[in-house]
């Protein structure tokens, strides 16, 4: 049976579904696909992640900010801080985060060039969001700020967590501050010739959100 998971005030309850392997024949034969569902993403979700990723970030900068193999990585380490959309079973957009043990993001140099994956930290407060993208078929549509409200609310109900950061270019700041990040300065991180602000969110301290959450 899936499990539902509260939803944030005015939109309807998602639900992490079981996966298919899981289920019944009988179960697997009468189900229907949602026409729109928000869910987290598992490994068998990688390759949609990966080439929607491909599509959105390659052609401005050359590559992915993650690669297949840690996309596997995280979604097999920690795929409760990772959120998709999905509209008739076709991932649409994405969200992968990971825990963070550092005041600050860096760039993990070390554990990219020994060809291990970045790591992904238990029990700590900070969530360290990787990317968003969103299908190119879907953009300019607002698809990427809903998801976005939806992941920071989504957040807010597991215990332990007390912020989210990110890094990204000069332009997306203002999509982000309308989301509730906060500017902290530039990023150490770079690639190639780009540099990038980091950015936070407090996910504590929005009492109104999680009292009407069902949190």
């Amino acid at each position: 049976m899936a499990q539902q998971v509260s939803s944030p005030p005015m939109l309807r309850p998602f639900f992490l579904k079981t996966p298919s392997s899981m289920e019944s024949p009988r179960r697997q034969r009468r189900h229907t696909l949602p026409a729109s569902e928000f869910r987290n993403l598992t490994p068998q979700d990688a390759i949609s992640v990966f080439e929607i990723e491909r599509e959105a970030f390659v052609s401005v900068s050359g590559e992915c900010p993650l690669t297949l193999d840690e996309v596997l990585s995280f979604l097999g380490q920690c795929p409760e801080l990772s959120l998709g959309w999905f509209e008739e079973g076709q991932l649409v957009a994405f969200i992968i985060g990971s825990g963070w043990n550092k005041e600050r993001l860096v760039f993990c140099f070390l554990f990219k060039n020994l060809n291990h994956y970045s790591p992904h930290w238990v029990y700590t407060p900070t969530v360290h969001i990787h990317v968003l993208s969103v299908h190119r078929h879907c953009r300019q549509q607002g698809k990427g700020s809903i998801l976005l409200w939806r992941y920071l609310q989504y957040l807010r109900c597991l215990p332990g967590l007390r912020r989210a950061l990110l890094v990204c270019e000069e332009f997306l700041v203002p999509f982000y501050r309308k989301a509730g990040f906060q500017e902290r300065g530039p990023s150490a991180i770079t690639v190639a010739a780009l540099s990038f602000v980091e950015m936070e969110c407090q996910l504590r301290g929005a009492a109104y959100a999680r009292r009407n959450s069902g949190c």
